[in-house]
């Protein structure tokens, strides 16, 4: 039998297990990557590791989250993360050379390698067939430190790709329709592998836009073959030489197959507030929009650009659109100032951004007040934007451009002859904002600014717990929700006690000082709980207000991995009828923790409130036992070591 995409890169890098669905193996990380709101703890766990130097083939820390420096505390962030790359063997992309995803792919990523990113679109990368995966900080430190990255084997979801996309009909309207028929759980412990004879016609600025969404999808990651036009991307980024065809034998098997003929996709949007609320822009209708965004991660590219430029060359936006473009990247910012597209764009109305994360993680361009926003983002959650009750739609650019010139949302193809851009021979090629690290790495302080705190350590396990149940929400429960963003919350990350204040503070203002007084406490959830980011200060700061347990009807992937990284129990409710039996407020008991945790398939807890018993399941590897019972992944980490 054959083997698809997904097992061949996995078989090659297997240290531990075996590829079969739902069980756990261990993967050899090649490369790593962070970005600054999630880096400078992850580097404070490096340290406090006690690695000297990364031992992967490569390891990036990028500058592109917290770059709006309104007070000391990014930009001393950023000092500290150059010192501690330069130490510890790490490259430093430098603030404004750009988004971590679009630099990667441009410069660094290489078809057929394994990387981790302490960011949830790390999966980026499979649009040039890497196998890229989004993890929390912690995962990505022990990786730099020579350590293996544990997750659970997933199915492989097969997309058969057929036809060619219609004039006006992007990439972005791929992997809305893959979201409208998954929907924003249905990824969860499945990879997503792109074949078909359609792969063929797109780009691979497109593949990266799809790849970058599936994280959107739950899915650990999505991955296209390598092929001709991966090697001709690579060629123009001059770096033909890490070219490797890879795809799928003939014969191969998938646990699913979707079938997708991209002929018949039209022009779609993600409604509010949910990236699988996915309608047709004539279905939704010409609405009034205030605001229009084009750039992030998953849309940014020479390309995405270049076709925006044109759409309002020689054209004024709308007297009633505030019109905002950030380019993906150094290279993408600086061909368009060359080739006068810039000029085009700014002469059209658009306020330039720096090429940074942004408006996407709310650091500026926050619409005005009830506004209705059109972005080319991945994410469009309640209050992402900034604005609690601002309408965010998430589009193609062609999509946002068309309606960025109507001041209502806009079919392109109503705006006549498409526009057709063709891909560069040759990209410009600048590396001069990627600082190599020290050879003499004994010679270079860590520089700390005072907004730079302790790394928390959590306990060990009782043997047995009672706790409040602090917070008990709903469904589809966002990193968002848990942890913020945003210009006013994000400059914290590198301070828990300060950070951890804004918590839920969305969701309920009065959760810290409740869980803090508690001592001791409990969140219940719904389905999906943690879906989104991949911030482990949703899991960390929780911890350190005494946050000891989550009981859901279900958990997304990588916040499930970072409560267990962080000794939180991450527990699921037998049935339906026991999630019913606990409220907000109650008091549970969970007894002899030690004895059954890792030995009995669910747990007992008993409700001292209601005086009611019900089940949970732990679903705990015997490794992900050990982890929880010492505390967590750094405390188990250097017990393994000594």
């Amino acid at each position: 039998m054959g083997k698809n995409l997904v097992q061949k890169i996995l078989n090659a890098h297997l240290l531990e297990g075996e590829l079969i669905a739902g069980q756990e193996i261990a993967i050899r990380i090649d490369q790593t990557l962070t970005q600054d709101a999630t880096g400078t703890m992850a580097y404070l766990q490096f340290e406090a590791m006690g690695v000297p130097r990364v031992k992967t083939e490569l390891s990036i820390s990028y500058v592109d989250h917290n770059t709006l420096q309104s007070g000391f505390e990014n930009a001393d962030d950023h000092r500290f993360l150059q010192s501690v790359a330069s130490k510890h063997g790490i490259y430093f992309s430098r603030p404004g050379n750009g988004i971590c995803h679009q630099v990667h792919l441009e410069r660094f990523g290489v078809p057929g390698k394994t990387l981790l990113g302490s960011d949830s679109h790390t999966p980026t990368g499979g649009g040039i067939g890497m196998i890229a995966i989004g993890a929390g900080g912690l995962d990505v430190a022990v990786a730099m430190g020579g350590g293996p990255f544990y997750l659970t084997c997933p199915k492989v979801v097969g997309v058969n790709l057929t036809g060619k996309l219609s004039p006006w009909v992007s990439a972005k309207d791929v992997i809305l329709e893959v979201l409208r028929r998954m929907t924003v759980k249905g990824g969860v412990g499945k990879i997503v592998e792109y074949c078909g004879p359609g792969v063929a016609s797109l780009s691979v600025p497109e593949r990266a836009t799809i790849t970058n969404m599936g994280a959107e999808l739950g899915a650990t990651t999505s991955v296209f073959p390598s092929d001709a036009v991966t090697r001709e991307f690579l060629t123009a980024q001059d770096r033909a030489d890490v070219w490797v065809e890879l795809g799928p034998d003939a014969d191969a098997t998938y646990d699913e197959v979707i079938n997708i003929d991209l002929s018949a996709l039209e022009p779609a949007v993600a409604c509010p507030h949910m990236p699988d609320a996915i309608k047709t822009v004539r279905e939704v209708g010409p609405i009034a929009v205030q605001q229009v965004l084009i750039g992030s991660c998953t849309n940014s590219s020479y390309a995405d650009l270049m076709k925006v430029a044109a759409m309002v060359k020689g054209k004024t936006v709308h007297p009633s659109v505030s019109f905002g473009i950030a380019p993906g990247s150094r290279q993408v910012f600086e061909m368009l100032a060359r080739n006068g597209a810039l000029a085009d764009l700014i002469a059209a109305g658009a306020r330039i951004l720096e090429s940074a994360c942004g408006p996407c993680i709310g650091m500026g361009q926050s619409p005005s007040s009830g506004a209705v926003s059109v972005r080319t983002f991945n994410r469009n959650f309640e209050g992402r934007s900034g604005t609690k009750d601002a309408q965010v739609y998430l589009a193609s650019p062609e999509v946002a451009a068309a309606t960025a010139l109507t001041g209502v949302l806009t079919d392109p193809r109503d705006l006549g002859a498409p526009i057709e851009i063709a891909m560069p021979e040759k990209f410009l090629i600048d590396d001069r904002l990627v600082l190599a690290p020290s050879d003499n790495p004994e010679d270079v302080e860590v520089l700390r600014g005072p907004n730079i705190q302790p790394l928390p350590i959590n306990t060990a396990l009782p043997g047995s717990l009672t706790a409040e149940v602090i917070l008990h929400v709903g469904d589809n429960i966002t990193t968002d929700h848990i942890m913020p963003a945003g210009a006013k919350i994000l400059p914290l990350r590198s301070n828990i006690p300060a950070i951890s204040q804004h918590v839920f503070a969305g969701v309920d203002a009065t959760f810290p000082d409740r869980a803090k007084k508690a001592g001791c406490g409990v969140i219940v959830g719904g389905q999906n709980y943690g879906q989104g980011s991949s911030r482990e200060h949703a899991a960390l700061a929780p911890m350190y207000l005494g946050i000891k347990a989550v009981i859901t009807r279900s958990f997304a992937r990588i916040h499930r991995a970072n409560l267990i990284n962080f000794g939180i129990l991450p527990l699921t409710f037998a049935s339906d009828a026991d999630a019913a039996k606990v409220k907000q407020g109650d008091v549970l008991t969970f007894a002899d923790l030690g004895d059954q945790l890792g030995q009995a398939e669910t747990l007992t807890v008993k409700n001292e409130t209601t005086g009611e018993t019900f089940t949970v399941r732990p679903d705990l590897t015997e490794r992900q036992v050990a982890i929880i019972k010492a505390g967590g992944l750094l405390n188990f980490t250097k017990q393994n070591a000594q």
